[in-house]
């Protein structure tokens, strides 16, 4: 796979450093090194090289510097792309389709058929982050293994930022509440998470009233943590489930929650790209 990518810093930088940078692994430096698979403006350069602001860095990485996962190949026609580039792909995730296989026979995840959609370009996803089955809306999957750990950190250092709607039962007390309870797994239901001040994780939500209804509020959602149902946890420990959901309202309709919004920082393009996909609800 060859890999063009712009320096962006003022300040120059060596190769090694630059390559240190963008988290490429130590073994797969070595091989750029001593395969000399590193070129600055068209020129073939040793690793101490100091690059400039607008120079051209060309990477050249073989089949077997990286292990290829495999993927079965799903139904591409599942995929509603909301961004894409050489890099990256943003797809509007349906209502009640597992992000990702858990077993090496699944192929009706939305990864198998992103894998679909990919095959003509011979690439391959990488999941970036998840959303929960029931959970519809934007989500972000890495096209290489260069980008994937640093969208990963992004992700660590909240960087990638999420937006949801969610309607749910009732009436808040206030227009804005922020809930600050840590989440852990539930004792005893495996498929559940719970509020677990003794055990649980960090977890933060914002919570804003959009709209009232009669019986019911539209809220929107923003996560500063990303555990597993913590926006459902956390609205259903106010006692406002999420209206239809399985596991903390006991509903057999669909889950109103919708991740509509997703920003992130392009780490190669310099710019912050914001995706949307369209409220269902």
């Amino acid at each position: 796979m060859d890999l063009t990518l712009i320096y962006q810093d003022k300040t120059p930088q060596s190769v090694s450093d630059y390559l240190t940078s963008l988290l490429i692994p130590r073994k797969v430096r070595h091989f750029l090194r001593t395969r000399r698979h590193v070129w600055v403006d068209g020129e073939n350069v040793p690793f101490h090289t100091l690059i400039q602001q607008g120079q051209r860095i060309d990477l050249h990485f073989e089949e077997t510097d990286y292990t290829q996962p495999h993927l079965l190949l799903g139904d591409a026609s599942y995929i509603d792309v909301l961004y894409e580039d050489e890099h990256l792909i943003a797809v509007n995730k349906p209502f009640h389709m597992k992000t990702h296989p858990n077993q090496p026979d699944e192929c009706d995840t939305l990864l198998n058929h992103l894998a679909a959609y990919l095959a003509p370009q011979q690439q391959i996803p990488y999941v970036i982050h998840r959303l929960d089955m029931e959970t519809s809306g934007c989500i972000l999957f890495a096209k290489n293994q260069i980008i994937l750990p640093i969208m990963s950190r992004l992700l660590e250092t909240k960087q990638i930022n999420r937006l949801y709607e969610a309607i749910v039962t009732g009436h808040l007390s206030d227009e804005n509440i922020t809930i600050n309870a840590p989440i852990g797994r539930h004792r005893h239901d495996k498929r559940k998470r719970c509020i677990d001040y003794k055990h649980g994780k960090p977890a933060i939500t914002h919570v804003t009233t959009i709209e009232r209804y009669d019986t019911a509020t539209r809220v929107l959602c923003q996560l500063e943590t990303g555990r597993t149902h913590q926006i459902r946890v956390h609205l259903s420990s106010l006692h406002h489930p999420i209206l239809g959901d399985p596991l903390y309202q006991q509903s057999n309709k669909r889950l109103y929650l919708h991740a509509f919004e997703l920003s992130f920082p392009h780490p190669f393009l310099n710019q912050t790209i914001t995706v949307h996909a369209p409220t269902p609800f």
